[in-house]
């Protein structure tokens, strides 16, 4: 996951901007009781928070998203699965506008991302990709106020340091907000990226992969995390994952993906039964319910 400048701030990469702030010293957490905070909008009614009507991407002659159509309502969870090649990563990537689409559109609040002005659509959609990549060394505050750029355009004041402290707290993160990225475990330095596009203060956030190479313990404390979000701050969380099991116990909905195309979509409890997910990945794959949740048994 990574992140870079105006717009894509939200997912791309830090080389060549300046630290906001440098060394390790680490601003007193603002008061919380400003006119903002990183809760969501209200959704308008009616108006999904993301709508894709037959998007497309191509290389060369080939369709890796192939007139992909769906409607992500908004507030809650929404997990893109399927296989390796699907071309979950690659659809994410277009609604983050980090990738054009050669066909189709994607709106989000109703505004088409692509024709949406970069820094507008970055105060409605933060985009934290799988790979983080940052050549200047950062502490944890100096990496989450970055997510602050979209809108004060450099020029950070008290309100922006009041909501990175938000996020900082929301992600059990201020007792590491002076540390270095390089001196933090694997499990809070992907709290700090969550923190980053938290602080961003969008309705909308798109994780590619988030479990990326945590453990259990980890990845089960992100996926809390995930729903938290979802359900205290009001957020509409998508995110790419492989686990299904995660996918069934966290999401509301899911959209699996094969070969480019949308094969399903739909509640967990619809998606996870042993015929659908043999369509999906073409293994045999065992359904139980154990404590309420659809989990798919596929170790041998």
């Amino acid at each position: 996951m990574a992140v870079q400048t105006e717009y894509e701030l939200t997912a791309g990469t830090l080389d060549g901007m300046d630290s906001p702030q440098s060394g390790r010293q680490t601003p007193d957490a603002p008061a919380a009781n400003g006119s903002h905070s990183i809760h969501a909008d209200p959704p308008v009614p009616g108006v999904p928070a993301i709508d894709l009507q037959g998007v497309v991407k191509a290389y060369d002659r080939t369709r890796v998203v192939d007139e992909v159509t769906a409607q992500i309502p908004a507030g809650g969870v929404t997990s893109i699965i399927g296989p390796n090649g699907a071309g979950k990563s690659t659809l994410l990537s277009m609604i983050g506008r980090l990738l054009q689409a050669d066909g189709g559109t994607i709106a989000v609040g109703g505004q088409d991302v692509f024709d949406s002005d970069t820094r507008a659509l970055a105060r409605k959609l933060a985009v934290l990709r799988q790979e983080n990549t940052t050549t200047v060394r950062l502490t944890v505050w100096d990496l989450v106020s970055f997510g602050r750029f979209p809108h004060h355009g450099g020029r950070p004041g008290t309100d922006d340091e009041r909501l990175v402290s938000q996020a900082l707290g929301y992600m059990d993160l201020h007792s590491f907000a002076g540390r270095y990225l390089d001196e933090l475990s694997g499990g809070q330095r992907q709290r700090a990226y969550i923190a980053m596009v938290l602080a961003q203060d969008t309705d909308v956030l798109l994780l590619d992969e988030p479990l990326n190479n945590l453990d259990m313990k980890h990845a089960v404390e992100m996926m809390r995390l995930i729903r938290r979000m979802a359900d205290e701050l009001g957020k509409t969380v998508v995110i790419v994952i492989h686990d299904i099991n995660f996918a069934s116990c966290y999401s509301d909905t899911i959209l699996a993906m094969k070969s480019g195309r949308l094969v399903h979509q739909g509640r967990p409890d619809q998606l996870m039964c042993s015929e659908t997910l043999k369509d999906i990945y073409d293994v045999d794959i065992l359904v139980e319910e154990i404590r309420g949740k659809k989990i798919g048994i596929y170790f041998s």
